[in-house]
Formats: structure tokens, C-alpha cells, sequence
């Protein structure tokens, strides 16, 4: 199937996401991305309908690609009213909403959340075991593993594969709210399951789909009713290529497995023209001239 309907110009804007697994606050327990998978899940098991979750997550994810942790009740805690912190949050949507599909920003810029509770508490017990699992880092058949610290885990990929491929899902002619909803349910296995990678699903086999199949029904059995079956109805489809939104799932998935390495790679390259020319580390400011003396005097960079 061909993915001819990416924009490449949308690449620095999923790269810009993707540092919300780094994301952090005094405030907050985890990465950005592993309390928006927990919250989400809560949400869920709360019987919030997906649309509504999704639509708050992916706005709520593009609001912190400038703003990280400085969220709407943060804004709130420090004297803005709600007004002044929606269109503080707004501003920040629109800096990097330009490669996306106009109707979805639309759609997302009504939904950007300006209260978040506690829902996380409220999440099920598989939902807190990914954000405790390892990813298993870089494997292959028969080599020894390259270990890549500090390590994602599984709540911040999928947060990030739902974030991506609800945004990807235009592209692909695809509902961005099952999408999102397919990465928020695939690694559902992995709660149970350490992640050895491609080296341990060759070593595990021919029992491997036995292995996946009792981890999944195990964090399924924490789920009810509706919810369960619309989880247990995910495996199949995304087994698959065939239909829009799995191919959108899939280009989330493979885009935020590599874009992870990269971020290792580059970070070992960056240098320290980088950080003081273009990204102005010493900025201007009323005493930047003294700052620029101290570091000649010093003998840096």
C-alpha cells in the first residue's frame, strides 16, 4: 500500500512531539507522554466516549509542544484566567499546527483542555505497568542489544503512536479517532510481557503468539463491557495493512520507533556552535554583554 499522502514537511513537527516523552515537572509523576496515556485510560474506564478523550489528548500534546508541562491548570494556578490560558494554549497550537489537515486543527482547537484531573488514579493496572516496562531498545537476531538511555517505556510510545496517527490519519483518509485509539490499545501485551525485542520474539518462537495472546487477555480481563471488546477488536485489523486507519496506526508506529533512535543519535552530535549561535543558549538580555565576557575570559567555548 503506498503512504504517497505524508507530507514530509509534517516530519519536524512529529519530531517536536516526540521530546514529550522527555517532558517533565516537579509536579508531575512520569514524562508528559506517560501521564497522558494513564489519564486517557482513566478517562476510558471512567466511561468518557473516545472522541472526546482523543480529541483533548492530541490538542492537549500539540499545545505542550512549546509549552511542555505548562498546562491549562498550571496557567490557572499561576493567576490567568480561563480566557487568558486558553489563548495562551492556542498560541501554542497554532506555532506548529501548520502542516496539518485545516478541519482536524479546527476539530483539535476546540477540544484543547484546560482542566486535567486525576484521572490517572483511575487507570487500570495494565495502563501503569507500560509506564514502568522498557522499551527494548535497538535488537537484532542473533547480536547483542544496544541499549539506549535513559530508556522510553511503553505508555510514552503509545501515547505518541495515538498522538501521531490521529494526526497522520487526513493523509491516509482515515477516522483520527481510531487511530488515536489504536495506539493507545497495541502494546497492551507488553504490561505482562518484558520487551526483548526481535531477538526474543525469534526465540520465543513457535510459542510467541501463544505468549502475546495470554499477556493481552490478561490486561483485557481488567477491562468491561464496551470498553474490553473495543480493545479486544483492535489486534485483528492492525494485524494488517488494509484498511486507512491501519495504515496510519502503522506509519505512527514505525515513524516514532526510528524517530526514538534519532533522538539518541542526535543528541551524542549536537554542538556547541549549535547551542550558541542557533539556539542562542547565552540570549540577549541585560547583562548578556557581561556573560559574553566571562566566557572569553574563561577560555569557552
Amino acid at each position: 500500500m503506498s503512504a504517497g499522502g505524508l507530507d514530509p514537511a509534517l516530519l519536524p513537527l512529529l519530531r517536536e512531539l516526540g521530546d514529550l516523552k522527555r517532558v517533565r515537572s516537579a509536579d508531575m509523576d512520569g514524562s508528559f507522554a506517560t501521564r497522558g496515556f494513564l489519564r486517557g485510560w482513566g478517562r476510558l474506564v471512567r466511561g468518557e466516549d473516545a472522541v472526546s478523550v482523543a480529541h483533548a489528548q492530541v490538542a492537549g500534546a500539540l499545545a505542550a509542544a512549546r509549552l511542555g508541562a505548562m498546562d491549562g491548570d498550571k496557567l490557572a494556578q499561576l493567576g490567568l484566567d480561563e480566557e487568558a490560558a486558553r489563548s495562551v494554549l492556542l498560541r501554542s497550537m497554532d506555532e506548529v499546527a501548520g502542516p496539518l489537515d485545516r478541519d482536524l486543527t479546527e476539530t483539535l482547537r476546540r477540544a484543547v483542555p484546560l482542566h486535567e484531573d486525576d484521572a490517572e488514579e483511575d487507570a487500570p493496572a495494565f495502563a501503569h505497568a507500560l509506564g514502568l516496562q522498557p522499551r527494548a531498545g535497538v535488537t537484532c537476531p542473533g547480536r547483542p542489544r544496544i541499549m539506549l538511555q535513559p530508556e522510553e517505556n511503553h505508555a510514552d510510545h503509545c501515547f505518541m503512536v495515538a498522538v501521531y496517527a490521529s494526526l497522520m490519519a487526513p493523509a491516509f483518509g482515515a477516522d483520527p479517532v481510531r487511530c488515536w485509539w489504536f495506539g493507545t490499545v497495541h502494546h497492551l501485551h507488553n504490561a505482562a510481557m518484558p520487551d526483548a525485542g526481535f531477538t526474543g520474539e525469534m526465540l520465543l518462537e513457535p510459542h510467541l503468539g501463544a505468549v502475546i495472546e495470554e499477556a493481552r487477555r490478561q490486561a483485557l480481563d481488567e477491562l468491561e463491557g464496551d470498553l474490553r471488546e473495543a480493545a479486544a477488536g483492535v489486534f485483528e485489523e492492525i494485524g494488517g495493512d488494509g484498511t486507512p486507519e491501519a495504515r496510519a496506526f502503522h506509519a505512527a508506529d514505525v515513524i516514532d520507533r526510528v524517530l526514538e533512535i534519532e533522538h539518541h543519535v542526535k543528541a551524542r552530535s549536537v554542538t556547541m556552535d549549535t547551542v550558541l549561535g542557533e539556539y542562542e543558549l547565552v540570549h540577549e538580555g541585560p547583562v548578556k554583554g557581561f556573560h559574553d565576557d566571562v566566557l572569553r575570559a574563561v577560555g569557552l567555548p
